[in-house]
């Protein structure tokens, strides 16, 4: 490129041709070269000669000649001190030094930015005397800009390493971009999961009215720059948006944004899955240079990378919540079955359910149950005292076709609806919105509804229904169980009591006391007994003994031994004998309902005039006891083996007066061989000091409390494993 000279009369020093001929020799030099070279003559600085490069650089055009001023040239250097620079270098001869030194070349509006390393150095002539100034230098624009564009790059990659929120990084891209090249609008979209359709990503420079326009547009042949290149998964250059029928439908659009050129580079994941779009716009209509589409590339890049850790933080975070929901959902029901497993009462178990469901299933709750052919409201749990009043007040009707809860109870099923409920009811006041009947199931029957109820904006999805149901099942077991406890404790209680004496009788000269404590909860008949029964002689009977085992076989022994004693004391007087009828009974029983032998201590008592006249036989059982008017204990000694095991056992009877104010003792085993954690047994030696610690010519009663507060103490509060039972006879004093 050759510089076109203007002449001008000549107004500056005399060149001489030495001086010339240095300059051109320069200038040649520089013609080819990526150097800026440029020579300037007197005091105006008027521009002798320049290489391609310096025109080049300073916009080209009219702005390619010589023979001119360089402020004439280029008016726009003298506001920024580049002519007075010019002015500095003339005057003292000294050169000057610019590093990346900022530059803004070409009028307003048309401006660009640039940056140079130049040197401005005196031109001198055989006498040394300074007759111009020459400039060279470098532009370091696009390496300023790479390095510019290489801190902003580490900035956006330690902020998704940082994982910033995924907006922050797509705006902060953008106007990275847009710094680097002012002339660029630049705008993401964000595709969804199947790649269908592109939001709104980032574009802080758009009009927000276009930004709305385009979110959520379709991705498709045709539809503008960004869906064509997201259907394509390929760049998509529009140079003049007014003529390219891929704007066909958003061209008023682009036109009143003030849009007239869009590139448009698909954003992939690394499996080939669509991201979004990244888009560059211009105002005027132009194509990409090289540059631009590197640098749309690399940034298309950073936006995946982007996109991906956010996706991959969005997957994690998802994953967390289903975590903490289900740990969430487990403790609930952790804490819901062990509540429920609480109370062995069906009644308590239903109220816990209603109170376990709010606020964690629903605002509201309510339970209600079939009773003799009705529907009653067993258990209600609101937040207010009032609602609470409102919601347990109100009971379905079990014939009422409108009412969710006769659906449930005559479907089984589950009903949801996000709707008031059709039936009567406080619903208005309560501001109900919707509910969930869930059946509470006994054998594939249900006996009862757990009815929840949402209010305001709160709604059942599918996972809280089905907490709901599994709720509701726990708690169905649970008060299943209930009730069949109830009714097993029932049974035992009304069959033990068939077994034991309701009430001691009177026997003349003689105090009567009992202690009986089943093990257990009471579920199970126990197999201690006792009785005290008169002979119709004058004389009274008296049995305690120990049954082999539990429940209705340990009730048909202890039955058996009970009548057959009873039965054959007024026949024969012998205690031996009857005792021997008892164990010949038990042997004749059907193998089948044999249930072990069986241990006890039979007796009569006769009141004579110095007291009680005992005849005493012990059949395998604890020693009986003897505490005299002096408190000592003293072990009644009777020989006897077991009953009821099919060899006849030896027995002897002890035959003894009990004297005024000396009682007998009968105790099973479940007494002494009890025990509390980490003790030993409580033992014959303890149940002596006990009976020795009552007081002074104590009753039967004091004997008895003596020796039940004395067991209490010693389990402090564990459970018994046994049964235990105790039967006292003391002889009153006679009469002053």
């Amino acid at each position: 490129m050759r510089a076109e000279r203007e002449r001008r009369p000549s107004s500056g020093p005399h060149l001489s041709p030495t001086v010339r001929d240095t300059d051109e020799d320069l200038s040649l030099l520089f013609g080819t070269s990526p150097a800026l070279f440029a020579s300037m003559v007197g005091a105006a600085h008027v521009l002798e000669a320049a290489n391609p490069a310096f025109f080049s650089a300073i916009g080209g055009g009219q702005r390619t000649r010589t023979g001119v001023p360089l402020g004439e040239l280029m008016p726009e250097l003298a506001a920024q001190g580049f002519i007075r620079l010019l002015d500095q270098v003339y005057r003292s001869g000294e050169r000057y030094v610019g590093r990346d030194t900022r530059v803004v070349i070409g009028a307003a509006g048309q401006s660009r930015e640039a940056y140079f390393d130049f040197t401005y150095e005196a031109r001198r002539d055989v006498g040394g005397n300074v007759i111009g100034v020459r400039m060279i230098g470098v532009e370091t624009t696009q390496v300023k800009q790479a390095r510019r564009l290489a801190a902003e790059q580490r900035a956006l990659l330690e902020q998704i390493a940082r994982q910033a929120p995924l907006p922050e990084v797509l705006e902060g891209m953008c106007r990275v971009i847009e710094d680097l090249c002012p002339d660029v609008i630049v705008s993401v979209l964000l595709a969804d999961e199947d790649g269908r359709r592109l939001h709104h990503g980032a574009a802080p420079s758009l009009p927000g009215f276009y930004n709305e326009a385009i979110d959520g547009i379709a991705t498709g042949e045709g539809v503008g720059s960004c869906g064509t290149a997201a259907h394509r998964r390929r760049k998509v250059i529009v140079t003049d948006i007014t003529t390219d029928p891929l704007w066909d439908d958003f061209r008023d659009l682009a036109v009143r944004a003030g849009l007239a050129a869009c590139w448009s580079t698909p954003i992939l994941a690394r499996d080939g899955r669509l991201l979004g779009t990244f888009a560059m716009y211009h105002r005027d209509a132009r194509a990409p240079q090289d540059t631009d589409l590197a640098l749309a590339q690399l940034f298309a890049g950073t936006a995946a990378l982007a996109i991906e850790r956010h996706h991959a933080e969005q997957a994690r975070q998802a994953a967390d919540a289903r975590a903490k929901a289900a740990r969430d959902d487990l403790a609930f029901l952790l804490t819901a079955s062990t509540a429920l497993a609480g109370p062995l009462d069906e009644q308590q178990t239903l109220q816990r359910l209603a109170a376990l469901s709010v606020p964690a299933l629903a605002p509201l709750a309510a339970v209600d149950v079939v009773k003799a052919g009705q529907v009653r409201r067993v258990a209600a749990a609101a937040p207010t005292d009032g609602a609470h009043a409102l919601l347990a007040s109100h009971s379905p009707r079990r014939d009422a076709e409108s009412d969710a809860v006769a659906r449930v109870l005559a479907s089984g099923l589950t009903e949801v609806a996000r709707r008031t409920p059709a039936g009567p009811g406080p619903w208005q006041e309560l501001g109900v919105t919707g509910y969930v009947c869930v059946p509470l199931m006994d054998r594939q029957r249900p006996f009862g509804v757990l009815s929840l109820y949402s209010t305001g904006d709160m709604s059942f999805d599918g996972h809280r229904i089905a907490l709901a149901e599994e709720v509701a099942r726990r708690a169905a077991s649970a008060a299943r169980n209930a009730r069949q406890y109830a009714q097993r404790a029932a049974i035992a209680r009304d069959l033990q009591s068939g077994l034991l004496l309701p009430d001691l009788p009177d026997i003349p000269g003689a105090q009567l006391a009992a202690l009986y404590h089943p093990a257990g909860e009471g579920l199970e008949i126990g197999g201690d007994f006792y009785d005290v029964f008169p002979r119709g002689n004058g004389s009274w009977a008296f049995i305690l003994g120990d049954v082999c085992g539990r429940g209705a076989r340990a009730a048909t022994t202890t039955a058996l031994v009970r009548h057959t004693a009873r039965a054959v004391a007024p026949l024969v007087e012998d205690p031996v004998g009857i005792v021997k009828a008892v164990d010949r009974a038990l042997n004749d029983r059907n193998a089948q309902q044999n249930n072990g032998f069986v241990t006890l201590t039979y007796g009569h008592l006769t009141p004579v005039a110095d007291g009680l006249a005992v005849d005493l036989v012990r059949a395998g059982h604890t020693l009986p006891l003897l505490l005299d008017a002096d408190r000592a204990v003293h072990r009644v000694e009777a020989p006897g083996g077991l009953l009821g095991i099919g060899i006849p056992p030896r027995l002897g009877a002890s035959r003894f007066i009990l004297r005024p104010t000396e009682s007998l003792v009968l105790y099973t085993d479940g007494i002494t061989e009890c025990r509390a954690a980490g003790t030993d047994q409580y033992g014959d030696a303890r149940l002596a000091g006990a009976l020795a610690t009552a007081p002074l010519h104590p009753t039967a009663t004091d004997i008895v409390r003596s020796l039940a507060e004395d067991v209490r103490a010693f389990m402090s509060g564990h459970t018994v494993e046994d049964d235990q039972a105790a039967l006292v006879v003391t002889a009153e004093a006679p009469a002053p």
